[in-house]
């Protein structure tokens, strides 16, 4: 690994689970990147918050939101 790169593997690892309910890549490194590794962690942030991830795009929001919505999730108020 070259200083400021990540490799690809590395998400490969981490996102199982936002693979598992369909997210796109750029959303699925967003959300890695910001140590959110299973769907539970979003209850530690905000809906706002999760919009502002740079890679996080609108259409993941559906997905997300209904897979909280299953696991009975909420975000951070």
């Amino acid at each position: 690994m070259t200083q400021g790169k990540v490799g690809l593997s590395f998400y490969d690892k981490l996102d199982v689970e936002w693979k598992k309910i369909g997210l796109a890549a750029p959303a699925r490194r967003a959300l890695i990147n910001a140590k959110l590794i299973e769907i539970s962690d979003l209850k530690k942030i905000t809906e706002k918050h999760l919009m502002a991830l740079h890679g996080m795009g609108p259409s993941s929001l559906p997905i997300i939101k209904k897979e909280m919505k299953k696991l009975k999730i909420k975000f951070k108020a």
